[in-house]
């Protein structure tokens, strides 16, 4: 019968020695590992800029926006405004292009700082494949634009900008105001108007709200508004007599007094909803239109007996 030979001294070490080395190895690569991922989580946020290395955000979002998506505007191609939350990400132009409900906008910038735009966070932006950015264009200025998806108009959309100096992606926040809209741009079902109301013929009050320009001035509400077939007309009194004329579309109109705050008689096509009004002051060394909004409250439309 065969006894069992224990492996001699020399072995056991040669053994040992043989352990010791596949377990580092193993640590090793398990280090690796782990240094190559958190590295890897170490670039990924470097590529995206701090808050401390951007200017302070303008805030840009109303908490009383109501979001108006395609399918509540008419198809066509329209001029808007578009409201960033960025200094340094200035859009000049825009051009909004509706088709079945689905909207996409050109958007013109001021300078030539951002070599590709994502619609969404910069952490995002990170993880995204190179077919989800969005390159510019240059138009026949030499001006870069890019052509990007718009969710809905007053709605903050977030957009992520790569800077060409700096080598990351800057998070912005981007309004396109739904108040730069011709009216015509918008179905009926969009806003509301005196005869969706079955409003007959008389004077009302309804709360009326400017907003725009520094937002010291205001005007007085209730306002006193008239309807006659369907039809309804305000009394905008502003908080200051040197306004010497207001434009709604393309129509200018004059005040309506000589004496006290400057007051004016407007159409009120649309209630629950921003009209856009440019209104010219007087009161700096030189006249100077600033753009407002009128908002009309259907639900505060009281009758006011004669």
């Amino acid at each position: 019968m065969a006894c069992f030979k224990p492996p001699s001294l020399s072995r056991y070490k040669d053994m040992i020695k043989k352990w010791k080395t596949m377990g580092l190895s193993f640590l090793i690569a398990g280090c690796l590992a782990m240094g190559c991922q958190a590295t890897e989580t170490q670039t990924e946020k470097s590529l995206v800029a701090t808050a401390d290395e951007m200017a302070k955000p303008e805030e840009v979002i109303d908490e009383n926006m109501v979001p108006i998506y395609g399918d509540s505007i008419n198809d066509g191609t329209y001029s808007v405004e578009v409201a960033s939350s960025s200094s340094m990400f200035r859009i000049v132009e825009c051009e909004l292009t509706v088709k079945e409900g689905k909207m996409t906008a050109v958007m013109t910038m001021s300078g030539d700082g951002y070599l590709r735009l994502f619609m969404g966070t910069g952490e995002k932006a990170v993880e995204a494949s190179e077919e989800d950015y969005i390159y510019y264009e240059e138009d026949s200025e030499g001006r870069q634009t890019y052509e990007v998806p718009v969710e809905a108009l007053d709605m903050g959309i977030d957009c992520a900008a790569w800077s060409k100096k700096k080598e990351k992606w800057y998070d912005r926040t981007l309004v396109f105001r739904a108040s730069s809209l011709p009216e015509e741009a918008l179905k009926e079902e969009a806003f509301t108007t005196a005869k969706d109301l079955n409003l007959e013929d008389g004077t009302y009050q309804i709360e009326v709200k400017l907003e725009g320009g520094s937002g010291k001035t205001t005007v007085e509400s209730p306002a006193v508004a008239q309807v006659k077939d369907g039809e309804m007309t305000a009394k905008i009194i502003f908080s200051s007599p040197y306004y010497d004329y207001v434009i709604i579309g393309d129509t200018k109109y004059e005040p309506v007094n000589t004496e006290g705050n400057s007051a004016f008689e407007i159409p009120v096509t649309a209630l629950d909803w921003k009209i856009a009004v440019i209104a010219d002051t007087v009161a700096m060394s030189t006249p100077h239109e600033i753009a407002y909004t009128l908002y009309f409250d259907s639900e505060t439309i009281e009758k006011v007996e004669e």
